[in-house]
């Protein structure tokens, strides 16, 4: 299940960075299309997130952190989602993007370095 996580938020940042550059060079039908797939990957990424998550749930010491890190992905899908939306209707993403460095930070962080795979 890990590798399919893993696969997922992969496709889903190759997804953002593309769909974000079709938004800026004007693109908007296609960037739609690309942004729909995103937020299918969402629900992918959510499952198999929660399917990680639920092995934390037997007893084990590491159960906060595996919380704080569930979170903080969906603090990451939380902004890849506004940054693409403020973005496509012109309105400043500055925060956003801070938002997204500090959450995806603190997800790989948990799951590559603290958390066992």
């Amino acid at each position: 299940m890990t590798h399919m996580h893993i696969t997922g938020w992969v496709l889903a940042l190759i997804l953002f960075i593309v769909a974000l550059v079709m938004y800026n060079q004007g693109k908007a039908k296609p960037g739609k299309i690309l942004h729909m797939i995103l937020r299918l990957d969402y629900l992918f990424i959510l499952y198999t997130g929660g399917d990680l998550i639920a092995h934390y749930f037997g007893g084990s010491s590491l159960l906060p952190e595996a919380i704080v890190k569930g979170l903080a992905g969906i603090w990451v899908i939380a902004a890849m989602e506004m940054i693409l939306v403020r973005n496509n209707k012109g309105k400043p993403t500055k925060s956003f993007w801070i938002q997204l460095i500090i959450a995806l930070l603190i997800t790989l962080i948990l799951g590559f370095w603290r958390l066992p795979m």
